[in-house]
């Protein structure tokens, strides 16, 4: 078969693509990955054959001119305990309305849906796997006859917000932006839109089962076997420890665009100046810079590959990740995880995760970061230090995504959706 896979414009979420991508390719596929030209160079370090389309998309502008469509976003009001399933219960229509004109803004330029259009029709894919954010992937799997499946970073914003508009009324919703904005397209290419076009033949979700979903969505779980891309390890990371070690890790988005407010490392040292750890913190030269000093207990690094520094770690900060935090659950390290807040960012995984963990009892959801104060957050890291059934708990987990599918796993059943399409 060949497989087309479309990403958005963040080694991020690249990153979720490749276990997949490679498990297609080794089982003897043909794969491509689409994304803007910016990606190539990363997209080439992963061993995968990149396809660039569309413009260049300059995010640190964007992300930030986006914030007008995003600022009128009927959001429930900020606590520190808030649950995934309440994202938008007030008006998920309108965040609805409104986080697709973001998305179609950012990473789904007219441009960029004629190029894959365009590049599909020349090679004729027999399945598009596409993040939940380039809808230019379900348009293109639509006009090229492709089986078409949605491979989610995070929790599945999109399939809850459908749900709760639609609610208990079967058949497509009455207000649906997705198909404003795609209809007019597909009819332009001689094809017609349905509730695939907007989630999917199906949903791979690469998360564990208690990690809340939506229901009403056709979801395909796979384990996510967590990949940071290439790495060499340093020689520190192989000696021995004389205390225990807390990882810190802000993620790769924000350290590669400058948009949201993200835990600030200043808050971060003053809760572990004065702990009798080592923290590890992967921080960049500018998420330090203009701090004073760093504690002496503190190491910073650009960069340390999480298969190797997780197992020699007590807990970790971060602040929901995909691949962060699907690291710490396969190593059974106890997760203290703070979301990034950049208008609805927290509701598109880190808020699902910091509540799945902390409702196993296998870490704490400390805060948003622009609530997180030092003495609340070192109060959080003493508790998962000192209380083993923190854990305890993390093993549980671990051991429980071994009975996952893996991406290999997985292979057959997206070959079977494949010749079910075909049979349509």
């Amino acid at each position: 078969m060949r497989i087309l896979f479309v990403t958005a414009p963040f080694r991020s979420h690249l990153y979720v693509q490749v276990p997949l991508a490679s498990a297609l390719y080794t089982a003897g596929h043909d794969v491509r990955v689409a994304a803007s030209p910016e990606m190539a160079a990363n997209i080439a370090a992963t061993g995968l054959t990149g396809v660039p389309i569309g413009p260049t998309v300059p995010l640190d502008t964007e992300m930030n001119a986006a914030a007008q469509d995003l600022a009128v976003l009927h959001l429930t009001p900020d606590r520190k305990k808030a649950h995934q399933r309440d994202y938008a219960e007030e008006d998920p229509a309108a965040e609805l309305a409104a986080s697709i004109a973001g998305i179609r803004r950012l990473f789904n330029p007219d441009g960029a849906i004629h190029d894959l259009v365009a590049f599909a029709d020349r090679w004729r894919p027999d399945l598009v796997v596409w993040d939940p954010f380039v809808y230019s992937g379900s348009v293109a799997a639509a006009t090229s006859g492709a089986a078409s499946a949605r491979l989610l970073f995070g929790s599945d914003g999109y399939g809850q917000l459908r749900t709760a508009i639609r609610g208990s009324t079967p058949g497509p919703l009455r207000d649906d932006p997705v198909r404003d904005w795609l209809a007019p397209i597909l009819r332009g290419y001689g094809r017609d839109y349905d509730e695939r076009t907007a989630v999917g033949d199906c949903t791979i979700f690469p998360m564990p089962s208690w990690v809340w979903r939506p229901e009403g969505v056709n979801h395909l779980t796979m384990r996510h076997v967590p990949y940071h891309g290439p790495s060499i390890v340093e020689p520190w990371l192989s000696e021995d420890l004389d205390r225990r070690r807390i990882c810190v890790s802000l993620g790769l988005s924000h350290r590669d665009t400058a948009f949201g407010f993200e835990l600030q490392a200043g808050v971060m040292f003053d809760a572990v100046a004065d702990l009798d750890v080592e923290v590890v913190a992967t921080l960049s030269a500018k998420q330090v810079a203009g701090l004073p000093r760093l504690p002496d207990n503190v190491r910073v690094v650009e960069f340390a590959p999480l298969n190797v520094l997780l197992p020699t770690c007590s807990a970790i900060v971060h602040s929901g990740g995909a691949g962060t935090f699907a690291a710490a659950v396969k190593h059974a390290v106890p997760q203290l995880i703070v979301p990034n807040t950049y208008f609805s960012e927290k509701w598109w995984g880190p808020l699902a995760m910091a509540n799945g963990v902390e409702e196993q009892g296998a870490g704490i959801y400390a805060g948003d970061a622009d609530q997180l104060t030092a003495d609340g957050l070192r109060a959080d890291l003493l508790r998962v230090l000192d209380d083993g059934s923190f854990a305890a708990n993390a093993r549980r987990l671990s051991a429980g995504t071994r009975s996952l599918p893996t991406p290999n796993e997985v292979v057959p059943l997206l070959q079977d959706l494949v010749l079910r399409h075909r049979e349509r």
